[in-house]
């Protein structure tokens, strides 16, 4: 009857913590060349984003604060005008006011439009690489939208609360999140690989692991030839082929004087 055994995989946590700790010189570094990499891709390659926001307020011709229901119509209004400022008409038209050179589709991907919750302000918000640039578009789109608005939607137009402003910082990127993004990748990274190669590398070296792996008690050590330290034998096939030359040159001058002594 063959007694059939499962495998099992055992992982010391604490031999994983010193085997991290004993490589941590190599984790600095790779986690330092990663902060180094991601920053300096970011300085160097990503353009930066600058963003201008304007502000129009929607009001209807006989809106009161003592009347609700034109309340709720500027309410309607304001979402009806959300749409309107991103439609392709108006966008074409700052497009080709300004000549600009980019397509619909990616004026509208560096545009946000928002109108927050119970109130009737909408913020048109553009993006754009170059920060007077972004105040200039906006600007452009703020007032394009509302005199079309008046016009198309017959409807008093909306008021412009506050034009653009050229901004002082960039929107993005963020080189201090990417740089720290960098840092955690290489850490990671270098500490995955050290714990594999360490969970991979099944080489039985001490007696400990004689008695951990194979479950076995060791009688005693055989000791490396005499000349050969005990740092491991990787590494020192070199050290124990010299010490072999010089033994079977030692015995082959040995011979040639017993054999001068036996002529005598």
């Amino acid at each position: 009857m063959i007694e059939e055994r499962n495998d099992e995989i055992e992982i010391d946590l604490r031999e994983l913590f010193y085997v991290l700790l004993g490589k941590i010189w190599i984790i600095i570094l790779v986690t330092a060349l990663g902060f180094g990499i991601a920053a300096g891709y970011t300085l160097a390659f990503v353009q930066p984003v600058y963003s201008s926001t304007s502000m129009l307020y929607v009001m209807t011709k006989s809106t009161s604060i003592t009347s609700l229901t034109d309340l709720q119509v500027g309410a309607s209004l304001t979402k009806d005008y959300q749409v309107f400022i991103e439609s392709r008409p108006v966008v074409d038209k700052v497009i080709e006011d300004l000549e600009l050179d980019m397509s619909y589709e990616q004026f509208v991907s560096n545009l946000t439009v928002e109108n927050p919750a119970n109130t009737r302000f909408i913020y048109i918000t553009v993006n754009h690489n170059d920060a007077y640039m972004a105040k200039t578009i906006v600007d452009k789109l703020t007032d394009v939208s509302a005199e079309r608005m008046g016009t198309i939607m017959e409807t008093e137009k909306p008021n412009v609360a506050d034009y653009g402003h050229i901004p002082e910082h960039q929107t993005s990127p963020n080189v201090t999140k990417n740089s720290l993004i960098g840092a955690v990748l290489g850490f990671v990274l270098s500490a995955g690989i050290i714990l594999v190669l360490h969970l991979m590398n099944d080489a039985i070296n001490t007696t400990e692991d004689v008695e951990k792996y194979l479950g076995m008690n060791t009688l005693g050590l055989i000791p490396l030839e005499e000349g050969v330290s005990k740092r491991g034998t990787r590494g020192h096939d070199k050290d124990a082929a010299r010490v072999r030359k010089e033994r079977k040159k030692a015995r082959k001058q040995a011979a040639k004087n017993k054999k001068k002594e036996n002529d005598k």
